[in-house]
């Protein structure tokens, strides 16, 4: 009997390739001499200025996958956790389009997200209520992680060894930074970014002196006094890219992915990690999801959908699929990729039970459910779903289900929950993105011919109800009628049944729909016409 760890060496699902290349790196310390201690790290940042949304998601899922698939390899050899932090001390840059009473935080501007109030009302500041939303948001898709705040750890002393070994190294990694600066840049620059002790800001000014012995910095306040503090106990901050790689150094991360966006200063955060002393993590590299227009995605810009949107037409394994696939290419991310995404996820889900453990491991459902994926969740894809709703004409969920026990009759909204459920994503997405765009059209003299003729077979029709059994029977009425290219055929009866342009397979809508009402909604369009 095969073994699945020795599977998992051969798999090539990029969750495994990504878990190979982590524990051959973990070999690689452990023969320096740099053995691992305590848990491996997989590690997911969150900027709180704004909610979580489907860039987050993203991470968390994708790194859960690989999480899975290096405990799979590795036997549980290891013991791991997933980190994801907040970088609420982050200064303020800006005013939050989303708030109530925006004009209250105007006195905030540049101060940490912890130490500005939170214009909700539900916590002590702006910077743990967003914290707080990304717990739920996480815990909404039963991720197991240890969420951690930046502000946190900068004044816990869980950051303060690196802090100090920053401030030993300084002209190091003023060094490395430098070169990435601008003249003007240059100029002012300093990785170490102090908490003004008059206003409670966070300052972007250069050091007029440093003293590693003490632990300190001396700069000039913003009322124009020399300050002296320490760079420890949240009296200070790193700037952005020196802080993405002494995170790394304090806390043994291990993994992290990141979007393209971060791909040009990836080696920045690897060699602040290294002149701290220590290993920079393995790093994966995802694409940015694209609108429909091939636009990058942004939050300001407002041209993606959100979790909640993909949510409210679909499950969220189906959003994970979407994650999983192709991660290193540029996808677009729009309202009419989401019924393909649902029915492939299905299809996955149906293929794993049968296929041997060498497939088990590169089915996405694999990686989606971390080994478990359900048992057949529903024998009536989303599409046709779809296209019951369209011929159907039904506004609720139970007329839906008065079709599908017909054609499932072992199938129930008790047995059935996830067919249940996509029952009424379809009922949505019918109704918001194909009932709008909905253009029927007559047939010419060819298609009315042929679809006469299909009428009269099912109307004759004495046969079981067999879905493939009635694909060839469509199939033989569009070649009998001299299409050439059967696909036109196809395309005809949607256009001219369905008012849109393709469909699944439509012997199973037939099956579905009904043998005979089918021969009605034949006969209605050519009455129409």
């Amino acid at each position: 009997m095969t073994d699945i760890s020795e599977v998992s060496e051969k798999a090539k699902a990029w969750p495994f390739e990504q878990a190979r290349a982590l524990l051959k790196r973990l070999k690689n310390m452990e023969k320096q001499g740099k053995s691992k201690q305590g848990p491996v790290v997989f590690e997911t940042g969150y900027g709180p200025s704004g909610l979580p949304h489907i860039g987050t998601f993203g991470e968390v899922v994708r790194t859960t996958m690989v999480k899975h698939a290096f405990e799979t390899l590795t036997d549980g050899a290891y013991e791991t956790k997933l980190i994801c932090i907040s970088d609420d001390m982050d200064g303020m840059r800006k005013i939050p389009p989303t708030v109530p009473n925006p004009e209250i935080l105007e006195p905030y501007i540049q101060m940490p997200l912890t130490r500005v109030p939170d214009p909700f009302g539900t916590h002590q500041s702006y910077g743990e209520h967003m914290g707080a939303k990304l717990c739920s948001f996480l815990d909404r898709f039963n991720f197991d992680y240890e969420f951690l705040s930046a502000t946190q750890c900068y004044k816990d002393g869980t950051f303060d060894p690196m802090l100090l070994r920053a401030l030993e190294k300084f002209d190091e990694i003023m060094a490395v930074m430098l070169p990435t600066l601008g003249a003007e840049r240059q100029a002012s620059y300093s990785p170490f970014l102090p908490i003004s002790p008059t206003t409670g800001r966070v300052l972007y000014v250069p050091m007029k002196s440093i003293d590693p012995a003490r632990g300190t910095i001396t700069f000039e306040d913003e009322d124009g006094t020399d300050v002296t503090q320490p760079v420890t106990g949240g009296m200070a901050k790193l700037q952005w890219k020196p802080d993405f790689g002494m995170r790394w150094a304090a806390l043994g991360v291990d993994f992290e992915m990141f979007g393209k966006d971060h791909q040009d200063n990836a080696p920045i955060y690897s060699k602040i990690t290294r002149i701290l002393g220590a290993t920079p993590p393995q790093q994966f590299v995802y694409e940015l999801f694209l609108d429909e227009a091939g636009e990058k995605i942004s939050k300001t810009k407002g041209n993606g959908i959100s979790v909640e949107d993909w949510l409210a037409y679909a499950p969220p394994e189906s959003l994970s699929l979407f994650q999983y696939q192709k991660p290193r290419v540029a996808k677009k991310l729009f309202f009419d990729v989401i019924p393909k995404a649902v029915d492939e996820y299905l299809t996955f889900c149906d293929k794993f039970h049968t296929e041997p453990l060498e497939r088990q491991v590169e089915n996405p459902a694999w990686h989606i459910h971390s080994g478990l994926p359900p048992l057949a969740p529903s024998p009536v894809s989303f599409a046709l779903l779809l296209n019951l709703v369209s011929a159907a004409n039904v506004e609720e969920k139970h007329q839906l289900w008065g079709f599908i026990s017909r054609y499932a009759p072992e199938a129930t909204p008790e047995t059935h929950p996830t067919l249940d459920n996509l029952a009424g994503y379809a009922l949505r997405y019918y109704d918001d993105f194909v009932k709008p765009n909905k253009v029927y059209r007559g047939p010419d003299d060819k298609e009315a011919a042929a679809l006469k003729a299909l009428s009269a077979e099912l109307k004759a029709w004495d046969q079981p109800v067999d879905s493939d059994t009635l694909q060839t029977l469509t199939f033989s009425i569009g070649k009998s009628h001299d299409f050439d290219n059967l696909r036109l055929w196809f395309q005809a009866l949607y256009e001219i049944l369905l008012g849109q342009s393709q469909g699944p397979r439509f012997g199973g809508f037939i099956a579905l729909y009904g043998v005979t009402e089918t021969a009605e909604l034949i006969d209605q369009a050519l009455a129409r016409n």
